[in-house]
């Protein structure tokens, strides 16, 4: 199929999406685009294996609005969608709605997106119109669904975009609440960055002999991206991280880290060091999720921090520089990280930043990526001798227990015991590793930049950088 198709005239699309395309400057569709389009247009399932900044968008949106357009609905009624494609979070679905937008400007679809986090009643009163296309989450799907705002018996397309994060996310259960409200003839599209056996299992389930689309290898990371590891201690991120994007002048760059309330303290961070930063989390407004957005795809603020769940999906055209500030519990998510930069035939870097805490998350990582990450440092960057004392923090997992829940919400008990009389001895008032008095450290731990020395973590006893402890403690 690539070798014939080498240009968008060659999939045989509507004149007026021809015209919205050229509008967008594009000429050569991406792999992704040039497989699936063709399958979509014939109305058959499909099973595509893409990840994020492929192009896999468009490669459903263009054959759904062509489909759609050619074959009018018999009796449309008001909201009742003729398509229903499923997001796992807010700014995906804001961003495929604004796909279908650009791609069918030309044509008379309407389309309408809804998530959680915003006023319920604006989306009421949209669907007392007629609605071609609708894009939503699961949750405020039902929630419409329960309130019978919505009708869905007339769908005949449904997209599930980013099904593994959907899994990830828990949806699968309100995915099958949704499926069961669904006519049985339909067309079903599922797209997928990563094949678990959930997924599978979902495929088998959904979709009846399914094309198949497959861009790349799984797992695996585009030759475009610069990938980089400085072994730094924790408590030094921050200032390492401040000391790169200065150093280097960067202009845009996406930073992850693992817990909402790490990204609020990294932004404020950063802020406080004369770099505008601003967090992205699900404990954010929608209106300030947006508005940040919007500031780091034009340019005006230059560092956005994101957990994975609110910077999954996110499209951004010719990002340069990816930062994790800690690495994901789990390797797949590494992948998706890093695959937000070295877009469009653009290069990028990815750098990480591993504390020695975080070694073993970097050889699953390094496992299913099948590369070593280079290690780097930094001669110019100067470890400050007095770090000031941080408000206090949900607690981090001690040194040798598993590091798989988030660092504000420990595996097996809470950060403050909701219940004090709990038969959970570990969790009660006098946990045994006197977790209260610890928090703020009695004598700081001596300051560590790991050297040349430790360039490959397999190495025994990797050199630490230790400079000359202050002269004083305190200010």
């Amino acid at each position: 199929m690539t070798n014939t198709v080498t240009t968008f005239a060659d999939l045989n699309l509507a004149e007026p999406l021809m015209r919205a395309i050229n509008d967008s400057g594009y000429t050569h569709p991406t792999p992704v685009q040039a497989q699936a389009i063709p399958l979509v247009l014939k109305g058959g399932d499909l099973l595509a294996g893409a990840q994020t900044g492929t192009g896999k968008t468009a490669g459903f949106t263009l054959p759904i609005l062509q489909r759609l357009s050619s074959n009018p609905a018999a009796h449309p009624r008001a909201g009742a969608p003729r398509c229903l494609i499923l997001t796992p979070t807010r700014e995906l679905a804001a961003q495929v709605e604004e796909s279908v937008k650009t791609y069918g400007k030309y044509l008379a679809l309407k389309s309408e997106v809804m998530f959680g986090g915003v006023n319920i009643n604006p989306q009421i009163k949209a669907l007392r119109s007629q609605i071609d296309i609708l894009v939503a989450t699961p949750g405020r799907l039902l929630d419409h669904v329960g309130q019978k705002t919505l009708d869905l018996s007339s769908v005949e397309i449904l997209v599930l975009d980013e099904a593994d994060r959907m899994l990830d996310m828990g949806f699968i259960r309100d995915i099958r609440k949704i499926l069961a409200l669904l006519p049985r003839q339909r067309q079903n599209l599922l797209f997928s960055a990563t094949f678990s056996e959930e997924i599978k299992s979902l495929a088998d389930g959904l979709l009846h002999n399914p094309g198949f689309v497959e861009v790349a290898r799984r797992n695996t990371t585009s030759e475009l991206v610069s990938q980089s590891v400085h072994m730094v201690a924790q408590k030094l991120k921050s200032h390492l991280l401040s000391h790169l994007i200065k150093l280097n002048d960067w202009k845009q760059v996406l930073v992850f880290t693992r817990t909402k309330h790490g990204a609020n303290r990294l932004a404020e961070k950063l802020n406080s060091d004369g770099i505008p930063a601003a967090a992205i989390h699900g404990n954010k407004s929608q209106a300030a999720r947006t508005k940040a957005l919007s500031q780091f795809k034009d340019g005006t603020l230059p560092v956005l921090v994101a957990t994975d769940i609110a910077a999954r999906g996110l499209d951004i055209d010719m990002l340069p520089h990816v930062v994790n500030f800690e690495l994901p519990n789990i390797p797949e998510d590494y992948v998706h990280r890093i695959g937000r930069t070295g877009r469009a035939g653009s290069n990028g870097s990815a750098i990480s930043l591993v504390d020695s805490e975080e070694l073993q998350h970097l050889k699953n990582i390094e496992r299913l990526i099948k590369t070593q990450i280079p290690r780097v440092t930094i001669d110019s960057f100067v470890p400050p001798t007095h770090i000031p004392a941080e408000a206090p923090r949900p607690p981090r997992p001690q040194q040798g227990q598993k590091r798989h829940a988030p660092a504000n919400r420990p595996q097996g008990q809470a950060a403050k015991p909701r219940n004090p009389g709990s038969s959970n001895s570990q969790g009660s008032k006098t946990p045994g590793q006197a977790r209260p008095s610890s928090r703020p450290q009695a004598k700081p731990e001596p300051v560590k930049y790991l050297s040349e020395a430790a360039r490959h973590q397999a190495m025994p006893q990797p050199a630490l950088f230790s400079p000359k402890p202050p002269a004083r403690r305190g200010k």
